[in-house]
Parts: C-alpha cells; sequence; structure tokens
C-alpha cells in the first residue's frame, strides 16, 4: 500500500507541474508581467514551462525522483516569494503558502524515495 501511495502521490503533484507548463505555454502573458515586475525577462517563461514538463515526467517516471523532488522543492520555496501580494490580491497568498506545503510534500518524497513504482532508478 505504501508504494501505491508513493505513487499516487507523485502523480498528483505532477499533475501540478505539468498543468502549470500548459497554462504557462497556452497564456503566457500573465507569467511574463509578473518576471517582467520583479525585473526579470518575460522570455524566461519558455525555458520554465519546459523545466516544469521534464519535472513532472522526472517525478513519476524517474530517474533521480528524489533528486527532482527536492530541485522542485527549492522551486516552489523561491517562486512562492512572486504570489507575495498581500494588498494587490490577497488570494495570492493562499497561492505562496501552497508553495510552501507542496514544498514540505516534495521534501518528505525526496526523503522517503520513489518507493517500487517507478520505471527508471
Amino acid at each position: 500500500m505504501q508504494d501505491g501511495l508513493n505513487l499516487a502521490g507523485r502523480l498528483l503533484i505532477a499533475v501540478l507541474f505539468a498543468g502549470g507548463a500548459v497554462q504557462k505555454m497556452a497564456d503566457p502573458i500573465p507569467v511574463q508581467a509578473m518576471l517582467a515586475g520583479v525585473g526579470l525577462p518575460g522570455l524566461l517563461v519558455w525555458p520554465v514551462a519546459v523545466i516544469n514538463l521534464m519535472a513532472a515526467a522526472g517525478l513519476v517516471l524517474g530517474p533521480r525522483v528524489a533528486l527532482w523532488a527536492l530541485g522542485l522543492a527549492g522551486y516552489c520555496l523561491i517562486t512562492s516569494f512572486f504570489h507575495w501580494q498581500l494588498r494587490a490580491d490577497p488570494w495570492q497568498v493562499t497561492i505562496m503558502v501552497k508553495n510552501w506545503s507542496v514544498a514540505g510534500g516534495l521534501m518528505i518524497l525526496a526523503a522517503q524515495g520513489p518507493g517500487r513504482f517507478v520505471r527508471w532508478r
């Protein structure tokens, strides 16, 4: 049962990153505006979208699921600060805290490993 729950958790977290990649590719303008708002080039949306897709596949299939999980935990913590918009949009603060929670789950995954159900170690 533990390996099955591990796989289900990895799939659910991967859906978040795959969905984020699709969203960035389908409508890059909001992310480009957010990047420009902190002085970064809007073109960064494209490599970030590709990394999101690769990370989703890495979480599910491997190899090195623990490294993908740690990298994504760091990504979640760093990108959470883009959502610190308390006065402009309080809902964004909830997204920031969600990113912290996802980072925590990814850290647990990194510590526990991918379990038995992984394509490549």
